[in-house]
């Protein structure tokens, strides 16, 4: 694959590691979302169909990428609401216990951690081991033993939001699958950039904020239900996740019934005229593209970077282990962060600091002008 820098407007003297914090716009995604915000002009513009056609076009299209159906699939407005419409439905008895990871995303371990205070259950958060060199086969290890008929719910990031350490998605799927344990995962900071198969990994719900690896707006995102949801309750109570939504005419006979699969957890007001667009124009960029092509993409631009760390006998997990696209580099104890921070600003160079570690993330904008300029940076402080 090619450097795709073209299809963005990133400045060319702006080294932008940081996809992980916020993606920059492809064009067409912003073309797409002037023409929503233009479209709103002219109200008679927008017909009935287009309150349900468009989202029907994304659900089909990220359906494609997970491998899902599309009526599984539900708009969400943030990874938060999506994780709140499956935990509320995961049924749990007296004695069983949840799931979670150390250093979870925040809105993972607070949205478990509220489940388990209302249920008088035990959350336990699995910490890795106290290596680095093997810490990705050694923490899911850890997580799938820890895995039992008493465990009610697995709740957790694809892969690891400031490591990148890659769990094995699918040995944890068929544990929980083996114990009649729900599988919820974020992946809001792999998919778009890594493959992802929903039935191969027998995962329940699948949570993705869009503007990161999806390439798309804020304020958006999608969720995959499995069918285990599909007569649950949602967050909302709206006209249009109703059986017949879409015909205006009957809308003050108030139906009962939800619409299929998992369309009772839209978000109100899902069919977002300027939001929709920009979604719709990402994905069908991102499956052009192909996930398994923009991951190896990143692996060999990384490769000067990987190298440089053997050089500098730097401890890093194994290459397979670690994503490319979010790759967090552990410092050694007397690396001065601040400092190493404020110089590589100065070099403007973006990326972000999370924990004991720095994240580069790159995407297919990028190219080995961007990994050099962090090396050098890197080499007056390590």
């Amino acid at each position: 694959m090619e450097n795709q820098k073209h299809l963005f407007s990133i400045p060319e003297d702006m080294h932008y590691l940081n996809g992980a914090y916020m993606s920059p716009n492809l064009k067409a995604v912003e073309q797409a979302g002037i023409a929503g915000v233009m479209r709103k002009t002219d109200p008679t513009s927008i017909q009935e169909n287009d309150f349900f056609q468009p989202a029907e076009e994304v659900k089909t299209l990220f359906g494609k990428l997970i491998n899902a159906s599309p009526k599984q699939i539900a708009l969400i407005p943030s990874a938060s609401y999506g994780l709140m419409n499956a935990i509320r439905n995961v049924p749990i008895q007296s004695g069983q216990h949840a799931i979670t990871v150390s250093e979870e995303f925040p809105s993972d371990h607070l949205t478990l951690r509220k489940f388990c205070e209302d249920h008088k259950a035990e959350l336990k958060v699995i910490k890795p081991p106290h290596i680095i060199k093997g810490r990705t086969h050694g923490w899911t290890k850890k997580i799938v033993d820890s895995i039992n008929n008493e465990t009610a719910v697995v709740v957790m990031s694809s892969i690891h939001w400031m490591e990148g350490l890659k769990f094995d998605l699918k040995a944890i799927g068929e544990k929980c699958r083996a114990t009649n344990t729900y599988f919820i995962v974020d992946g809001t900071q792999s998919v778009g950039a890594l493959p992802m198969d929903v039935k191969a990994f027998h995962i329940d719900a699948l949570i993705c904020a869009s503007y990161k690896w999806l390439l798309g707006p804020y304020s958006s995102g999608l969720a995959f239900y499995s069918e285990q949801f599909n007569q649950g309750q949602p967050i909302e109570l709206s006209w249009m996740t109703r059986k017949d939504g879409n015909d205006f005419s009957k809308l003050t006979t108030y139906p009962e019934e939800f619409g299929d699969g998992a369309m009772r957890y839209n978000v109100g007001e899902f069919s977002n005229f300027i939001a929709l667009p920009m979604l719709k124009a990402a994905l069908e960029q991102i499956l052009g593209w192909g996930a398994g092509n923009i991951q190896d993409y990143c692996f060999e631009l990384l490769t000067p970077l990987r190298n440089y760390l053997e050089a500098k006998k730097l401890e890093k997990d194994e290459d397979q282990m670690v994503s490319a696209h979010l790759y967090g580099l552990f410092l050694a104890e007397n690396t001065d962060l601040n400092k190493l921070m404020d110089d590589i600003k100065a070099h403007h160079i973006h990326l972000s600091a999370r924990g004991n570690c720095i994240r580069i993330s790159p995407n297919v904008y990028n190219d080995t002008d961007d990994i050099q300029a962090l090396i050098e940076v890197l080499d007056k402080h390590l």
